[in-house]
């Protein structure tokens, strides 16, 4: 198998291309981990040169880079980095792209073909690829990978998805979702199924609830238009926090294989239980913060989401009974990702001069950014009384252990795989329509008369009040590490 590869940038004008991918492979291409025959073929629709393209990029590296960079490397690398425009719905587009790319291949190569556009370029770019026979792998392998969001719901999931499958095999297409891509995500599976400590006690039997939160100090700043169609739910849930659900929630594989991972994964999503549209209410929060309206792009009667709040449960012998909270929202008081399973209390309490009757329960927290570790809270007697107890921890910190910059972007790991073949971290088919499956009914029932009322929050705090009703009918409440848990 050639080794020869051709990276191909679909919007190679935009702000992720030139501050998330190409700023990934020059940290791949210092590490020695980029094929050693490779280029970078970067298209958009803007008039640019190569030497635009690579300008963009180094000022993007200067911006967002801590260490210095590597300018004699950074001369090398760029000279890889070729840039063309050209009209996407022009077929001939594909015909010059083909031609110029092969010219520079000089032989047999693999190609990476990265959306980084629009949704409503997919079909039409894969469509043009497929007509120049583009994808096809007599000569090396042919990738597809498409950004999020992946379909606005689940018609037209489906419909992407057939209209790959008309024209690509499934291996060949990788959804990306770049939390999957995080380090720390990634070490949820490590902690769960490295370690013998964890898993005998990861079930109904001695969890209480799960909680999930994602959440953002920042607004919609300019993304208007975008967020006025996609709201919260499309932009972070259906994706990022239900995938972070099935990696806390899976069985283990019986292997390392990609398909194996991911068939646990559409299992879990399979067991959660619908919320029906009558039942919204009952199960979910909506918010939206203070001065959204005022933002650019954004109506001044808008009723989308920024925060929501749902209320999951799974019914599977593991998972039965156990509630597992998601919540995501902009303009809030921390940004922080975070996942805390709060265990069982013990049964009864046999130390006296407790100040509340129920003992404090243990919590569990994975925190994915920006305080990367883990963080343990169990009951110590308190010295010099007679039974006294607190709430105390046992921290992980990434920083502590491996150096203050140990984390790569998540962007690199992923654009590996994708190079390697391995799809282990990637959404297949079937998951995303799952998904779609069950976020319909909300977004629904959201327009509904059983709807509940949009909630109003100021920015700064934690979202609205009716986030903690939510938790407050099942006697839970948004729990963090450091928190009184007596209740």
């Amino acid at each position: 198998m050639t080794v020869n590869t051709s990276i191909l940038i679909f919007g190679a004008s935009g702000d992720l291309s030139h501050r998330k991918l190409i700023p990934a492979l020059f940290n791949l291409y210092l590490k020695k981990r980029l094929p050693k025959d490779f280029r970078i073929f970067g298209v958009a629709t803007r008039a640019w040169s190569d030497e635009d393209l690579r300008q963009t990029c180094h000022t993007s590296l200067l911006e967002l880079w801590s260490e210095p960079i590597d300018e004699t490397a950074w001369l090398h690398f760029s000279q890889k980095i070729t840039y063309r425009s050209g009209d996407f719905s022009d077929p001939l587009t594909y015909n010059r792209f083909n031609q110029e790319l092969s010219a520079m291949e000089n032989g047999a190569a693999n190609r990476m073909y990265y959306l980084a556009t629009p949704p409503d370029f997919f079909s039409l770019i894969v469509n043009g690829l497929a007509a120049e026979q583009m994808l096809d792998e007599k000569e090396g392998w042919r990738r597809v990978v498409i950004e999020k969001p992946f379909g606005a719901d689940l018609p037209s999931a489906r419909g992407l998805n057939i209209m790959l499958h008309e024209v690509l095999q499934e291996k060949q297409v990788f959804r990306i979702d770049h939390y999957l891509g995080k380090e720390t995500v990634q070490n949820i599976l490590v902690a769960r199924f490295a370690n013998t400590i964890f898993e005998p006690v990861w079930n109904r039997n001695y969890i209480e609830n799960v909680q999930i939160t994602v959440a953002e100090t920042v607004g919609v700043e300019t993304r208007g238009k975008y967020y006025e169609k996609a709201g919260v739910v499309r932009d972070m849930f259906q994706n990022h926090l239900l995938q972070l659900l099935t990696l806390v929630a899976m069985e283990p594989t019986s292997s390392s294989n990609a398909d194996a991972l991911r068939d646990e994964k559409v299992k879990v999503i399979s067991a959660i239980r619908p919320i029906a549209e009558s039942d919204v209410k009952k199960h979910t929060v909506r918010g939206q913060y203070r001065g959204y309206r005022n933002e650019p792009n954004v109506a001044s009667d808008s009723q989308t989401a920024t925060y929501a709040a749902f209320r999951f449960f799974i019914d599977n012998w593991r998972w039965q009974g156990v509630p597992f909270y998601l919540r995501s929202g902009k303009k809030l008081k921390e940004k922080i990702s975070e996942i805390i399973i709060q265990f069982k209390s013990p049964p009864h309490m046999i130390f006296p001069n407790r100040t509340c009757l129920e003992a404090p329960s243990n919590l569990f927290s994975m925190s994915l950014q920006p305080d990367e570790g883990i963080h343990i809270q169990f009951e110590a007697k308190v010295p010099d009384t007679l039974a006294d107890t607190k709430s105390v921890r046992m921290d992980y910190h990434y920083r502590d252990e491996f150096g203050p910059s140990p984390l790569p972007e998540a962007y690199e790991r992923l654009l590996l795989d994708v190079i390697n073949g391995d799809a282990s971290l990637f959404t297949r088919a079937d998951q995303t329509e799952l998904s779609w499956e069950l976020i319909d009914p909300i977004l629904r029932g959201w327009q509904s008369p059983d709807a509940p009322p949009l909630s109003f929050y100021d920015p700064g705090e934690w979202g609205p009040i009716e986030s903690n009703q939510l938790l407050d009918t099942a006697g839970h409440r948004w729990m963090q590490i450091g928190d009184d848990n007596c209740h």
